[in-house]
């Protein structure tokens, strides 16, 4: 198969072509494999090859996408025998006994692993740039960061490796790599993707899994493949009335959208991203739907607070597991990971389960909303992507971070309002999106914007707790009404 042929197809294409005959597998994964060999080496998007493996691999008989290659994150996802590092030189000792349901399933539904993507260490920051597997960059200009966490799949994507791969979302890392790289990316709802064996749910159901992938038809198609409760899940929400692959096929309902554009944590919003959604605003005006000014009425202060917490906790949980069960020393986990770890050992029990508790009022506060709105819109991200390097600790933080770990003073930090400054200066670059994860409701962002310069801009939309739907309906909409598909072979002439 030729790397043109290739690169012009999505999934689902890609698979009916294998389907009836024109093409065989082992075709399409030397085509993933001679793209992968060919744009690696500048992106620094897959951290762990498994070109080898890929033409070994057993694809079962009528599955959906049988013989279309596939990326895994390299967090969670987790492949029997296989290493899953979560981007740290702590977990390099992971190798996984089974699959985790995201893979169980993925490896059912035909998909043919090529190899893992980098992400950050732990998944914690918007950029992928880690010490272990260093710094992935963006195939519309490499002197980029694709975001992150899931950067490196973004990357891959975006440059024709494979035309989808898997991603997960606690914070954004799904739709931040979406915006960056150009590409569709769909956070689903808390409970419509098994976490499973491995947890009962990612980041106490803040995070979730899914793809990032060039159409929403690749995502809708894959989300049935994910989709519905494993054995010993905590709970089983509602499935969709039909398959997501026929749903969205049909045409949404006229809509009731609510748009805003500031920052929920009063942070600046980038020109261009607030372009992106006013000229949607008005595409979806065109379109039929009725969109005003609108937003959930929260506190976004206590929201980034909240999201702080669950942070300290999460890292400071995972910092215990990699010594305990991988011999991990201090030295394995990077100077900002183990000040996050830190003010999670030092954060009184009390306030953080104070802290998930304060969820329940954004949720009831979106929840109002939507009884008046369908869809809110608002920018994925609220600044362009930083130049690979550009967020790098300062040296005078880095002095005061080692300083506060030599004097263990994470509980000084708590009492001294540095949390507030932690958390505007951590999520300034992507205010948008944590809204979704401490709701669980599905988010989506959307390519529908690109600047003078031919950078990407990432659009979202946010739903009703269950109505990925909707979502993928209004998706698919925008995508017939403003093709974003051409796009691609920008990112294809560069390598």
């Amino acid at each position: 198969m030729k790397q043109s042929e290739y690169l012009r197809y999505d999934a689902v294409a890609l698979a009916d072509l294998i389907r009836r005959g024109q093409v065989n597998i082992k075709d399409v994964c030397e085509a993933a494999v001679t793209r992968a060999s060919a744009v690696n080496p500048g992106l620094n998007a897959i951290c762990h090859a498994q070109y080898a493996d890929a033409f070994k691999q057993r694809v079962p008989d009528d599955a959906p996408f049988g013989g279309v290659p596939f990326l895994l994150k390299d967090l969670c996802q987790e492949q029997a025998g296989v290493p899953c590092t979560f981007g740290s030189r702590s977990f390099r000792g992971n190798i996984p006994g089974q699959d985790s349901e995201f893979v169980k399933r993925s490896r059912q539904g035909g998909l043919v692993f090529i190899g893992r993507t980098a992400t950050p260490e732990f998944g914690l920051k918007g950029i992928t740039e880690s010490e272990l597997w260093g710094a992935s960059r963006n195939p519309w200009n490499t002197e980029l960061t694709p975001g992150g966490s899931s950067g490196g799949s973004g990357a891959a994507v975006a440059a024709g490796v494979v035309p989808m791969a898997g991603a997960n979302d606690g914070g954004g890392s799904i739709r931040i790599p979406a915006a960056y790289n150009g590409l569709f990316g769909l956070k689903p709802s808390r409970g419509r993707v098994s976490a499973g064996p491995h947890a009962a749910e990612h980041w106490l159901g803040a995070s979730t899994d899914h793809v990032v992938s060039r159409t929403v038809r690749d995502s809708a198609a894959m989300l049935d493949v994910l989709s519905g409760p494993a054995v010993g899940d905590p709970f089983v929400i509602a499935s969709p009335p039909a398959p997501y692959a026929e749903l969205m096929q049909r045409a949404p309902k006229r809509l009731k959208i609510g748009v805003f554009t500031a920052s929920p944590y009063g942070t600046v919003v980038d020109s261009a991203c607030i372009e992106g959604v006013e000229s949607t605003a008005l595409m979806l005006e065109n379109l039929g739907h009725h969109v005003e000014y609108a937003k959930p009425e929260f506190d976004g202060m206590a929201l980034a607070k909240c999201y702080l917490g669950l942070y300290f906790g999460e890292v400071s949980t995972l910092m215990e597991k990699a010594r305990t069960e991988f011999g991990a020393r201090n030295s394995d986990f990077e100077l900002d990971t183990r000040l996050l770890g830190m003010l999670g050992k030092t954060l009184p029990l009390p306030d953080y389960v104070r802290l998930r508790q304060r969820w329940n009022d954004f949720g009831r506060a979106l929840g109002l909303f939507f009884q008046s709105y369908d869809v809110y819109l608002c920018p994925t991200t609220g600044q362009m992507p930083a130049r690979i390097g550009e967020l790098e600790t300062p040296t005078h933080l880095r002095m005061a971070s080692r300083l506060m770990l030599m004097l263990k003073a994470g509980r000084l930090v708590h009492k001294s309002g540095q949390v507030e400054e932690l958390a505007l200066e951590n999520l300034a670059r992507t205010p948008f999106t944590q809204l979704a994860n401490l709701t669980g409701t599905p988010a989506m962002s959307v390519p529908l914007h690109w600047t003078v310069e031919g950078l990407p801009v990432g659009i979202q939309f946010g739903g009703p707790h269950g109505d990925e739907a909707t979502l993928l309906q209004l998706a698919a909409q925008l995508e017939e009404a403003n093709p974003w598909f051409a796009h691609y072979e920008r990112t294809e002439g560069h390598y």
